[in-house]
């Protein structure tokens, strides 16, 4: 399988400072399909944006909230980065933002591979599409447009107040957990009990409001193992300082970690916020509160992944299961020198 030498051409991080008018936001190299946006320094929701959806148009990963439309947030999708309004929400006056950023497809297609046609941003290179459905309430197959099965999938009904709904491969097609609060995994129909192929999603019918409310408009952001870029996965905690060592193959740049055996934080780090060893400052894709720092919830991101550096139990209870998704700043080993990157 290609690798990719460059993560940075489909994932990337950014800050600004707001300003409370409109302001072009920069240095993202490529035009993204899919920007997160948080407040670090206060309480604000997160704010996210796709190409698919459109302009104007957020959820909020830390509510259940529908689909909110707002002309003083993201303005545009440029082609070094986005704008924004002047919304407090994302560019209030002095306050610090965090930009995460995924390139897709560019504009969506339409994609009948499944029983529902859906719209489709799909990047095949990144492993990463962005697909917009509308429910039936009965048993579907959706199109995702990558090419391979995803490993994880984050859906949001935008037009009723459900819970996000996410599958992960390390869960299987009969379990699902919420990105907006801290439960652990629960059983579900949700998925059809059917693991996601090559082309197609499956959708059932119970309990399926979330991801298949009969006639409500669906986004799904579908994600696939990418050899140096990402890596969707699980690990065991032991319950020890000294924790567990996850290789994901790539010096990670991005990560989320989320217990899934027990109640616990869905804990945010990435290389910019923690350019240093030990990664201790975290955002939580629960929770609207500003960035924190302490070793209760810390990390050493080294060249081929990540390690473990607390007991703590949310995040490393010993025989807890936790899952994680990883987005790369270099590959371990590049595909076009063989020379393994520099750990930090």
């Amino acid at each position: 399988m290609a690798q990719i030498d460059k993560p940075n051409l489909h994932f990337n991080t950014v800050f600004y400072t707001g300003n409370n008018t409109s302001q072009s936001v920069t240095g993202v190299g490529f035009q993204p399909d899919w920007v997160w946006l948080k407040e670090r320094n206060g309480t604000e929701a997160h704010n996210l944006y796709d190409s698919v959806r459109g302009i104007y148009k957020r959820l909020s990963s830390n509510t259940t909230d529908a689909e909110y439309s707002s002309a003083t947030q993201l303005t545009s999708f440029d082609s070094d980065g986005f704008s924004v309004g002047s919304s407090d929400a994302i560019n209030d006056t002095g306050n610090t933002m965090v930009g995460w950023n995924w390139k897709a497809g560019g504009t969506a297609s339409s994609n009948t591979d499944g029983s529902i046609t859906s719209s489709v941003s799909a990047s095949t290179t990144s492993g990463f599409s962005v697909v917009s459905y509308t429910g039936t309430g009965a048993v579907a197959t959706v199109g995702h447009g990558l090419g391979v099965e995803p490993s994880m999938i984050i859906f949001k009904n935008r037009d009723t107040t459900n819970s996000w709904n996410v599958y992960h491969t390390a869960l299987g097609n009969g379990k699902f957990i919420r990105l907006n609060d801290t439960g652990a995994e629960g059983n579900t129909g949700r998925f059809n009990n059917t693991s996601p192929t090559s082309s197609v999603f499956s959708l059932g019918v119970n309990g399926a409001t979330a991801v298949n409310g009969d006639g409500n408009s669906i986004i799904a952001y579908c994600f696939a193992n990418k050899a140096g870029f990402s890596k969707f996965g699980s690990y065991v905690g032991n319950g020890n300082a000294d924790g567990t060592f996850i290789y994901t193959g790539f010096k990670p740049a991005f990560v989320i970690v989320k217990a899934s055996s027990r109640t616990g934080r869905w804990r945010i780090y990435d290389n910019k916020i923690n350019p240093f060893n030990v990664a201790d400052t975290r955002l939580s894709a629960e929770g609207a509160d500003a960035e924190s720092t302490g070793t209760t919830n810390a990390i050493d991101i080294v060249s081929n992944g990540f390690k473990i550096r607390t007991s703590e139990g949310q995040f490393n209870g010993s025989g807890e299961t936790n899952i994680y998704m990883a987005f790369a700043e270099s590959p371990f080993v590049t595909g076009s020198s063989a020379i393994p990157t520099t750990a930090r």
